[in-house]
């Protein structure tokens, strides 16, 4: 599969870079990484209907800033890091080529496979936003959550979001190969409780080396549909999943997400948030 070199590629911090699952080109004096992303190929989005409409006017890129997440916002010891970090912030065991031979209906599961590796690198897994989209991102050890509102007015969040829900059964376990290395891929369900107006989640545990080691890469997913717009959730690391964050992240962002869209100012205290 053809990559472009324009891309950079998600990095740990600079001690644990070699020999574990991403590449680092060089260290940022705040301790985030900057390298070299390669793009990934996406798939066609499944057909849909919305189910409710955006309940205020179309998202601007201020209002999407202002419905970003916080660090109080998050539980356990989650720091903010720079934008320009977070944008930066690409996995490099997500690169790679879904083996077609691990499917029973072949090229149709193989491609949904596909796109769901190609969007968490390329961090549009509810497609390319058609408005506005603003990324944050958090540290905490060798964690990272991504935290991204966007605009979809032109297209529509929940053909994605129904496409996210068959996953589990899609792409239950797999293959990708990159190069002469290969990676088993596991897909399961995660539960997330009533917000916005649609929701899903995943957990994705990718195994296989990078650098001669040994590294499993678990992320938990989480996307919550608001009217037009949406806000998705992407956590964690070698060193496991991030459910319980990602949900908190995913209840208080849909909260501050329809307040921005209804003309509030979101609340400063988590605690303020019913």
């Amino acid at each position: 599969m053809t990559r472009r070199p324009s891309r950079l590629v998600r990095v740990l911090p600079c001690a644990l870079a070699a020999g574990t699952l991403l590449a680092t080109t060089a260290c940022s004096d705040d301790g985030g990484t900057d390298g070299a992303r390669v793009s990934g190929v996406t798939a066609s989005q499944a057909a849909g209907k919305k189910q409710t409409p955006s309940p205020g006017a179309t998202l601007s890129t201020d209002a999407a800033r202002a419905a970003l997440i916080t660090e109080a916002d998050i539980e356990d010891a989650w720091t903010q890091v720079k934008d320009t970090e977070a944008q930066n912030w690409h996995d490099s065991l997500l690169i790679g080529r879904v083996d077609v031979s691990d499917f029973l209906s072949a090229k149709a599961q193989a491609a949904d496979c596909q796109r769901l590796l190609d969007s968490l690198f390329d961090d549009d897994l509810l497609g390319r936003p058609s408005g506005a989209s603003v990324l944050r991102g958090f540290a905490e050890g060798d964690s990272r959550l991504l935290y991204q509102v966007a605009s979809y007015d032109r297209t529509d969040p929940q053909d994605s979001l129904r496409w996210m829900a068959t996953l589990p059964q899609k792409c239950d376990q797999f293959t990708v190969t990159d190069g002469g290395e290969r990676r088993t891929v596991q897909v399961v369900d995660t539960s997330l409780p009533a917000m916005g107006d649609a929701r899903e989640g995943v957990r994705v545990s990718v195994k296989g080396s990078a650098g001669g080691t040994d590294a499993t890469l678990t992320l938990d997913v989480a996307a919550v549909r608001v009217g037009d717009d949406a806000i998705t959730v992407t956590a964690g690391g070698i060193d496991g999943g991030e459910n319980d964050s990602v949900e908190q992240a995913a209840k208080l962002g849909t909260q501050r997400l329809k307040d921005v869209l209804a003309g509030r100012t979101p609340a400063p205290d988590p605690s303020e948030v019913e």
